[in-house]
Formats: C-alpha cells, sequence, structure tokens
C-alpha cells in the first residue's frame, strides 16, 4: 500500500464539546418519561427542542406536537419546551384544565427571572435576539411593556428607551458570542449606563461549542455542522465557523443532505453539531465520510463539560389524576 503524504492526507477534525447539552437532554429525558409514566398521548407545546430526528422518534413513542395550548385537550399533560413560554400560556394551560410539565432550560429560566426583576425595577430592557424565536417570544412575554427586541448591530441605530440612565441588556441563550458582544458594544456607545446581565445569558453550551468549532474551522476546508435549520445555535455554528477560517460550511439534518460535490479538493473536514442533536447523527455523518477517504477523526476539544440538570419536578406527581380532577373541578 503507497504511504499517503501529508499534502493528500484526508483528515477529520472533530468538534468537542458538540451535541446535547444539559437543558436539552433534560427536556428529552422529561417527554420520554412522561410517556413512560403517565403513558401515551402527551402532548407537548412546540418542538421540544428544534431537532427534526428527535421530534419525529418521541412521535413514534407517543408524543403528540401541537403550536398552541388550545389544542390540547381538556384534562391531557401538556409539555412546554426547552425554549421557555411566556406566563400568558400557563394561563392558557390553567383555563384548558391541563396538567403541566415545564421542560424550559434552566438557564432560560434564568433569563426570564432577570427579566421579571428589571421590570419591577423599572427598567427599559434590551433583549438581543431574534425575531420570531420561540425563546425571545417566552422571555418577552414576561414584562412585554418594559422589553424592546435588539436582532443584531444593525439593529441598534433605531432603539429607544424611556430613560437612558435606567437601561439593561439580556439575550437569547442560544446567539453568537462574537455578534451578541458586537451589539452590546453598539449598545453600550448609544446608552454608556447601559448595565449587564449579573451573569452573561448565552448559554455555557453555545459557547463551547462555539469556541470548539472557531478552532476546527482555522484549519478545516470544510465545515459540516449536524443540525436543523430553525436551530438558532445550530445555524450560528455554521457562520461562526465560516468567520474563522472555514472555505466552506453547511448545515445538514444528516448525512443523507450531504453533497459529494463538497468535498472536490478538500484534505480537511471539520465536524461539529448543534445542542439539540443525537450524536447518532454525527456518527452517520463520520461514516459517510470514513466511506469516502476521510476516514482519520481527530477530536478537538478544547473545553470540557459536567452541566446536569434535574428533571423537571412535576414528573414526580400523578398528573394522570391531577389533570382528571381539574375537568371535574
Amino acid at each position: 500500500m503507497g504511504v499517503m503524504t501529508a499534502d493528500t492526507a484526508r483528515r477529520v477534525l472533530l468538534a468537542a464539546p458538540r451535541g446535547y447539552c444539559a437543558g436539552v437532554d433534560r427536556a428529552v429525558v422529561a417527554v420520554e418519561q412522561a410517556l413512560e409514566q403517565y403513558g401515551a398521548p402527551v402532548y407537548v407545546r412546540h418542538e421540544i427542542v428544534h431537532n427534526k430526528y428527535v421530534v419525529r422518534s418521541l412521535e413514534k413513542k407517543g408524543a403528540i406536537f401541537v403550536e398552541e395550548t388550545a389544542e390540547v385537550p381538556p384534562g391531557e399533560i401538556v409539555i412546554f419546551s426547552a425554549h421557555g413560554v411566556a406566563p400568558e400560556v400557563h394561563r392558557e394551560a390553567e383555563r384548558g384544565k391541563l396538567a403541566t410539565i415545564d421542560a424550559t432550560c434552566p438557564l432560560v429560566t434564568k433569563v426570564h427571572k432577570e427579566a421579571v426583576r428589571f421590570a419591577q425595577d423599572d427598567y427599559d430592557i434590551l433583549l438581543i435576539g431574534h425575531e420570531g424565536h420561540e425563546e425571545v417570544i417566552g422571555t418577552s412575554g414576561e414584562a412585554p411593556e418594559h422589553i424592546t427586541l435588539v436582532d443584531g448591530p444593525d439593529d441598534v441605530a433605531d432603539v429607544e428607551v424611556r430613560n437612558p440612565e435606567k437601561v439593561v441588556w439580556l439575550s437569547q441563550t442560544t446567539l453568537s458570542v462574537d455578534e451578541t458582544m458586537e451589539t452590546v458594544d453598539a449598545l453600550k456607545e448609544k446608552f454608556p449606563a447601559l448595565i449587564s446581565p449579573p451573569s452573561d445569558d448565552i448559554c455555557y453550551a453555545t459557547q463551547n461549542r462555539q469556541t470548539a468549532i472557531k478552532q476546527v474551522a482555522a484549519e478545516s476546508d470544510l465545515v459540516l455542522v449536524v443540525g436543523s435549520k430553525n436551530s438558532s445555535n445550530s445555524v450560528r455554528l455554521v457562520e461562526t465557523a465560516l468567520a474563522h477560517g472555514a472555505s466552506s460550511g453547511h448545515l445538514v439534518d444528516g448525512a443523507d443532505e450531504i453533497d459529494e460535490a463538497w468535498l472536490d479538493g478538500v484534505r480537511t473536514v471539520g465536524v461539529s453539531s448543534g445542542a439539540s442533536v443525537p450524536d447518532v447523527l454525527v456518527e452517520g455523518v463520520l461514516e459517510w465520510l470514513a466511506a469516502r477517504g476521510y476516514a482519520d477523526v481527530e477530536v478537538v476539544q478544547p473545553v470540557q463539560e459536567h452541566m446536569q440538570f434535574s428533571l423537571p419536578k412535576e414528573l414526580r406527581r400523578d398528573l394522570r389524576a391531577e389533570a382528571a380532577e381539574k375537568t371535574r373541578g
């Protein structure tokens, strides 16, 4: 067998950490456990996490995904997704006589609590995030009259507040760290008294995945990020890779979406996955690449992760009985 020279060697740089974060893991397990404890069907409001494969596999087990709380029949169990919901949604569930399990990621809950606290102190809150994203809708719902959405640095010029001495910024947890800081810098220029949240809102997992992809991208001709198109943190990973040296980058739901033409002239392929992506999908991509000569896989791990969250406390109760009681009441 001929020796491959360094010039022709093909390799994969696999980013770590990647894939499931603690909040996603907790939300998915909450749905699985609810189905096990209470039996199907269990309703889930919106996609539990932004990943097609995860949603489909939970549907097969008996989860029913709905867009609105009103679609859930009275006396049933509804689970709120990892992205969090506005207080009005809790009230809708109460009116609809539903038992609820709140699978909101604890890091999103933290942002909700910050919004409530700053609104009570009569601050103008500048929420950095993407319009229409579920997490932004949920956080804004905590204090709609106090919150102004700022969707990136270009939005800053139009931002108006009541009192420039009393203004704070919060953010969606899954944004690009770099772009968010760019937005914050622009806001600070406009509002020198702007205060920051007690601890950065962008979640540890988003930051860690972006740190890893930056290192991978610097050495990659092509970066493949496994994730769904509606997953904010997955989309940001592709953008981050392109901004940090990758010649090309693509978001794919799985190996079947990779175009072989992307490999033309490519020696190093960087691979990562968004925070809502099960590793089985990444393994499929690695197998696909190995079959095309990219069998040499090197793990790039700039940070270690040890975060775990306990399951929603509602799973410790008999929710079927509680739901039945509500319909009788």
